[in-house]
């Protein structure tokens, strides 16, 4: 189900990024904020919200030696400084969105307000938890990251059946991701396949920020995330998130996108009245090939055609067998509308084009 939310909508993902410091989250807001608001793009900023105590079992919390496990527990946030963050995003103007790993975060989304609800590619096929995501009524953003197209299509099925909003991002769970990984021809294929929601595109690359922003928005996508973070006291960068300057260059790539790209693309664009103007300047006019009577009519042997074309002159558009001169015209003079008697001219809007196009001869030297 399409919802005006996502439309155009940059998702900025802390993730772990901000190393479960309160001052560095807050850092990261203030910084991507104003990068946000020179642009003046759609942007959320995303957090993830963990109940730690309940999502990692209480016999491994000790165990380093699975890497995602001392990850969570080192970043791991109190409510209060979550709340914090989502306030401090809210105060920026911008929308507020997490990711809930488990059910008491998806209470959490609701107890903060959050605008959008995110769904891991981890947990697409989490239906415990992706009921209870429903049961919030938000507006949902999935990743596709390493789904099958039945595992897709049925929670796509069961968002759309309960009138949720949902959009669907590419993804690939690659981190970072090459060139040659992004398989954006996927959003092909999601919009083909799913044309009652947003498709978008969740980017984990390395290399551009700005050509598979181009790619993407040309093929459909209209909702895009990526994660971000900031160069500060000394932390290393992950190589897949992006920093404040890559970011305003991915909302440049944007911005030129949608210039290029243009207006709807269900209906035939306005034509400029510069590109109607300059497309006249090429119309042939008719002259007359000899001096021509009154009452003769208009025939392949008595005119020609020929640029430039004047204002109030017939052209090759409208030239019809049948056509009688009101009056004598002489060689090489171009034939207007007001020199001829014919039907189906006497449309007013027809003969006003006629007369505004082309050429003003008394301007001429």
């Amino acid at each position: 189900m399409k919802n005006k939310i996502f439309d155009n909508l940059f998702v900025l993902e802390l993730s772990n990024n901000h190393w479960g410091s309160l001052e560095r989250g807050f850092k990261i807001i203030d910084d991507y904020s104003k990068v946000i608001r020179f642009r003046g793009v759609k942007a959320a900023i995303k957090l993830q919200f963990r109940q730690v105590d309940s999502f990692v079992h209480k016999d491994f919390r000790d165990n380093e030696s699975i890497r995602y496990i001392k990850k969570t527990l080192d970043t791991e946030l109190s409510w209060k400084e979550y709340e914090a963050m989502v306030q401090r995003i809210s105060s920026k103007g911008l929308l507020t969105m997490a990711t809930p790993f488990d059910e008491t975060s998806v209470d959490k989304c609701v107890e903060f307000d959050l605008d959008i609800i995110k769904v891991a590619s981890s947990d697409i096929k989490d239906w415990t938890l992706l009921e209870k995501i429903s049961d919030t009524r938000k507006p949902v953003v999935i990743s596709t990251g390493g789904s099958s197209v039945e595992d897709i299509d049925n929670v796509v099925s069961f968002f759309n059946k309960r009138n949720i909003p949902l959009a669907i991002n590419h993804c690939v769970s690659l981190y970072p991701s090459n060139d040659s990984d992004l398989e954006l021809n996927q959003i092909d294929f999601f919009v083909d396949r799913y044309p009652n929601n947003v498709i978008g595109f969740s980017s984990h690359e390395k290399n551009s920020w700005d050509t598979s922003m181009h790619m993407s928005y040309a093929k459909g996508a209209r909702t895009w995330e990526r994660h971000i973070d900031i160069d500060y006291e000394g932390v290393p960068v992950s190589p897949y998130c992006s920093l404040p300057h890559q970011i305003d260059m991915w909302f440049k790539a944007f911005l030129k996108a949608r210039e290029m790209a243009g207006g709807s693309n269900n209906s035939r664009r306005v034509i400029s009245q510069e590109e109607i103007d300059y497309l006249n300047q090429l119309v042939r006019g008719v002259y007359a090939r000899k001096n021509i009577k009154m009452g003769e009519k208009i025939a392949e042997d008595n005119i020609y055609l020929a640029i430039p074309l004047f204002k109030g002159q017939l052209s090759s558009r409208e030239l019809m067998e049948g056509m009688t001169l009101k009056h004598d015209i002489k060689s090489d003079i171009p034939i207007y509308i007001d020199d001829v008697e014919v039907d189906g001219l006497e449309a007013s809007y027809a003969v006003s084009e006629i007369k505004n196009r082309g050429l003003n001869k008394d301007e001429l030297t």
